[in-house]
């Protein structure tokens, strides 16, 4: 068996490939076609790949009409040419056995040799290093002045402390829904420039203490002599003067004054109208309200006078109510008017006060002028020498001219004030203002 032959049988194939296609008509030969005699000579193996004959044979070019030919010898097939070449070709070498066929290989070859290294073990420069939750909370507060400002400005490694600072001072303003914390980060507590400590708010800073002296003038001014609740406790129809007695005096910016309250009452014939109708009793309860926001005592000593001095009492919360009817009705026959003769037992009074220094406030109620003007003027300026301030109230008609001798008194320590012919038809507010108009303790 010759070389061809085994060849043949080596791989699978023989003349019936032409066999067959013998049957088929054959192409019409190209005018610049080589005749058949002259096969081909293809590209050696190592360099053209292996292709099945079915592949490479070419489908036969349509032709109008078959042409009646003599038979053709058989186009040799793709075995002959390569075992053609290899005895023409004697640098191939032995003809290579065939290779078993094999699954066609993947277009792309396996990424071993191509897949990058692993992204833990690249370091990409532009990822920013996060900052450790340690260092964050316990960065110092920094305040953000101008100059701090301007270095951040200039210093990256500055800037995002003096963003985070100026979260802080809050002058930014605060997103709706505020990121939270992550797990374990200290939130920010110290206070910073603009907001107080809670100890600033809960604790106040101390106060310097006044000195005794200071302090006792603290105590006595500003607050009345007598709380309203004690005048209740002892004396609740003298509550309403009292509040009246108590805006007048803040009103004259007198709240807090201390002074000894004295009252005056005229028993002269004229004045039996006032007795009965309750006059003198109802200025008496007001002059003893009055006196509660001026004397720690609340007590009001009390001078009738006439022709001569009649008669002495004392106004206490505890006894007050019908007090001067009671009195008035002891005293025996009234007389006439001498100003001098009270003037003068209230500056004996006052001299044996246990505070003779103390400020004094006497209410000196008439319904006329002095029998004796003199005499009174005299008496009044004798009385210069101790702090007593002199108001007259007036009972009686406005246009009497036995006022005129108090509305032309012109001393530093007495005041005048017409209370009408009607005196219980004053309010309290009004009767308190007109005594208090021109007093200082």
């Amino acid at each position: 068996m010759g070389i061809l032959d085994r060849l043949r049988n080596v791989f699978g194939r023989g003349r019936a490939v032409p066999a067959a296609r013998a049957e088929e008509p054959a192409p019409a030969p190209r005018a610049e076609e080589t005749p058949a005699a002259e096969p081909k000579v293809p590209a050696p193996a190592a360099e053209q790949p292996s292709v099945p004959a079915t592949e490479q044979t070419p489908e036969p070019a349509p032709t109008a009409a078959p042409v009646p030919s003599p038979a053709p010898e058989p186009t040799p097939s793709v075995v002959d040419d390569l075992v053609a070449a290899a005895f023409d070709n004697p640098s191939l070498g032995t003809v290579p056995s065939p290779a078993p066929p094999t699954e066609p290989k993947p277009l792309a070859e396996p990424a071993a040799e191509v897949t990058p290294e692993p992204l833990a073990e690249a370091e990409p420069a532009a990822a920013p290093t996060p900052e450790p939750v340690a260092e964050r909370a316990a960065e110092p507060v920094v305040e953000v002045t101008p100059e701090t400002a301007a270095e951040a400005d200039t210093d990256p490694s500055r800037c995002g402390q003096a963003s985070r600072t100026a979260g802080r001072v809050g002058t930014a303003p605060e997103s709706e829904h505020p990121a939270e914390p992550a797990q374990g980060e200290a939130t920010d507590t110290a206070p910073t420039a603009t907001e107080p400590s809670e100890a600033t708010d809960t604790v106040p800073e101390p106060q310097a203490q006044p000195e005794p002296a200071l302090e006792l003038e603290l105590t006595v001014k500003g607050k009345p002599a007598l709380s309203l609740a004690r005048l209740k406790a002892k004396a609740p129809e003298l509550a309403t003067a009292y509040r009246a007695a108590g805006a007048a005096l803040k009103k004259r910016d007198l709240t807090g004054a201390r002074a000894t309250v004295y009252l005056v009452l005229d028993r002269s014939g004229s004045m039996r109208p006032y007795y009965k109708d309750g006059s003198a009793q109802n200025l008496a309860d007001q002059v003893l309200a009055l006196a509660a926001h001026t004397d720690e005592n609340a007590t009001v000593q009390v001078v009738f006078f006439s022709t001569e001095l009649d008669g002495t009492g004392t106004l206490t919360l505890d006894e007050h109510e019908g007090r001067i009817d009671e009195l008035h009705a002891g005293l025996g026959r009234m007389g006439r008017t001498n100003y001098d003769r009270a003037i003068a037992e209230i500056v004996a009074l006052h001299e044996k006060a246990d505070d003779p220094n103390r400020s004094a406030l006497v209410i000196f109620q008439t319904d006329g002028a002095p029998e004796s003007k003199t005499a009174a003027t005299q008496a009044l300026k004798d009385a210069a020498e101790h702090k007593i301030f002199w108001q007259f109230v007036a009972f009686g008609e406005t246009d009497h001219k036995a006022f005129d001798y108090l509305r032309k008194l012109d001393l530093d320590n007495t005041g005048f004030f017409h209370a009408g012919p009607v005196p219980n038809e004053l309010t309290d507010a009004e009767l308190f203002k007109g005594l208090l108009a021109t007093w200082r303790p």
